[in-house]
């Protein structure tokens, strides 16, 4: 039984490639849009949907009233198939992202991505309109990759994170007219002030819903 003030989740199953093979997926319902679909970090940074971002950017959402689907890469927890990297992994998200739309009966969503899952985001949004929105927390890429970005764009980093330059992660931001939000006290794990993530994301996707 959900209690009052509880979220229930999901499980859901994604089939991905020719075979198909099927991936695992946790899914939040919720009646606003845009859906959002979040990308774990890539299998070789250990990354998964039970990450501990993942969940938190999850919750968040589903507090604010948005549905959600995380999932696990094929080959990482039950999902099957083995490991990809590279054009396998965004296979892997498309296949998620039309679970995402046909789950909300929309035609747009957002999606945030996890470190090293920004590339995957990155190469999904230039594939997919139906990207209308990308989050990017912690991210693992080359600040000039931001630059040519067409859709609203959030880039969270913590204060300490320093694999990136900031004036130069600062500067794409601004010439993609995305916003930076800067965590206080945090670093790339969010081991500190990690709800600060979450709520970034939702108010975020208040602001994409026109809300």
């Amino acid at each position: 039984m959900v209690q009052k003030g509880q979220f229930l989740e999901r499980s859901t199953l994604i089939p991905v490639g020719a075979g198909p093979e099927v991936m695992e997926g946790t899914v939040h319902r919720g009646q606003r849009s845009p859906p959002l679909l979040i990308l774990p970090p890539r299998p070789e940074e250990g990354g998964g949907m039970d990450h501990v971002l993942a969940a938190e950017v999850a919750f968040a959402t589903a507090r604010a009233g948005f549905p959600t689907l995380r999932f696990n890469h094929r080959g990482v927890g039950a999902s099957q198939g083995v490991r990809g990297t590279g054009g396998a992994l965004v296979e892997d998200a498309e296949a998620a992202m039309r679970v995402a739309l046909e789950n909300a009966g929309t035609s747009a969503l957002a999606v945030a991505a996890l470190h090293g899952g920004a590339r995957v985001a990155l190469a999904l949004q230039e594939r997919h309109p139906a990207v209308g929105g990308l989050c990017l927390v912690a991210p693992e890429v080359d600040p000039l990759s931001l630059v040519r970005l067409s859709c609203p764009l959030l880039v969270i980093v913590g204060a300490e994170d320093t694999r990136l330059p900031r004036a130069a992660l600062a500067a794409a931001v601004a010439e993609a007219g995305g916003d930076l939000e800067v965590i206080d006290d945090a670093g790339a794990t969010f081991h500190r002030n990690l709800p600060q993530v979450g709520r970034a994301v939702a108010v975020w996707l208040q602001r994409l819903s026109g809300g």
